[in-house]
């Protein structure tokens, strides 16, 4: 059996991107609501991805802004975040091993875990100020 390297450059990082957005988009359940939603950005997308995965692994600069707010209005619950973390670990695990690659499915989860309890608390909240207002 082969010893899968850990993720150790932006060329890894690349790989581990594309091929778990790949394994995304052909998701049945959450698939469909990627590419709603990126349609003809997926490009894009990757490219802000590949900052992004740099930023938290390696510590490089290469990503700023702020990831919560553009999911704030997706049409997503636990269960989409929980096939999120399993693509992302399998595809992962395929590919990579070593404390680099487990920080990478630490983190994810993490986000993953944050991102679905704020979406509730946000929609929980709208909820509340419907409900108060007298609106249904």
């Amino acid at each position: 059996m082969e010893t899968l390297k850990d993720i150790s450059s932006l060329e890894d990082i690349k790989q581990m991107v594309n091929s778990f957005y790949a394994n995304v988009r052909k998701d049945d359940l959450i698939g469909p609501i990627f590419n709603d939603k990126l349609q003809d950005r997926w490009e894009p997308h990757l490219q802000k991805m590949y900052g992004f995965w740099q930023t938290i692994l390696f510590d490089v600069r290469a990503y700023s802004g702020t990831p919560f707010p553009p999911h704030k209005q997706l049409p997503v619950d636990k269960t989409h975040f929980d096939r999120w973390i399993q693509i992302f670990n399998t595809t992962i695990d395929a590919q990579f091993a070593g404390p680099i690659t487990e920080e990478a499915k630490m983190r994810a989860a993490n986000m993953a875990y944050m991102f679905s309890h704020k979406i509730e608390y946000f929609r929980n909240a709208e909820n509340e100020l419907r409900n108060a207002s007298g609106k249904s």
